[in-house]
């Protein structure tokens, strides 16, 4: 079987790229142990508030311990519900000092919603039934931007919140 020199350097870039990929895959899975999230916490999406964390009363900042905190929060149409203040009105501003470790709890019960501190690493998908979270160190001062970054629907760009990591 013969093959022209110009099919033999696209074969041979073609099977090279993919090698490529391959490797850097298997670095960052492997070596680096970056792997998607597989304990899958389930919650009924219907009932979210038979789960402690998500209560009402249970929403928005608890500090657990020093420099410990633990974020709860339901992402639901156009809205993240980070609770109440003390008169009553709604959350939309978080404040964690900064060297914090911050383990963020998102829960929706309608439709897919994306959970992004912009200017940080916390960047994850929101999906009814299931408990995403992520755990961070709020290492850099400054006020972050939360915000959905996936298409939830009309209201979409209605859906944000800000966290103030300070000093």
């Amino acid at each position: 079987m013969h093959l022209h020199k110009y099919e033999k350097i696209w074969l041979i870039s073609g099977i090279s790229a993919l090698i490529l990929f391959l490797t850097i895959l298997g670095f960052g899975a492997f070596y680096l142990g970056t792997h998607p999230q597989s304990h899958g916490v389930i919650i009924d999406p219907g009932n979210i508030e038979a789960n402690e964390a998500f209560q009402t009363e249970n929403l928005g900042l608890t500090k657990v311990e020093d420099d410990k905190y633990i974020v709860n929060i339901v992402a639901t149409a156009f809205n993240y519900d980070l609770g109440v203040d003390d008169e009553g009105k709604p959350v939309k501003n978080i404040k964690i000092p900064k060297g914090a470790t911050v383990l963020f709890q998102v829960v929706t019960p309608d439709v897919v919603h994306g959970f992004n501190i912009a200017g940080t690493n916390v960047n994850m998908m929101v999906e009814p039934g299931f408990i995403s979270s992520i755990e961070t160190e709020m290492n850099q001062a400054g006020e972050f931007t939360l915000l959905c970054n996936e298409y939830c629907g009309v209201g979409h760009h209605m859906m944000f919140a800000t966290v103030e990591v300070y000093e």
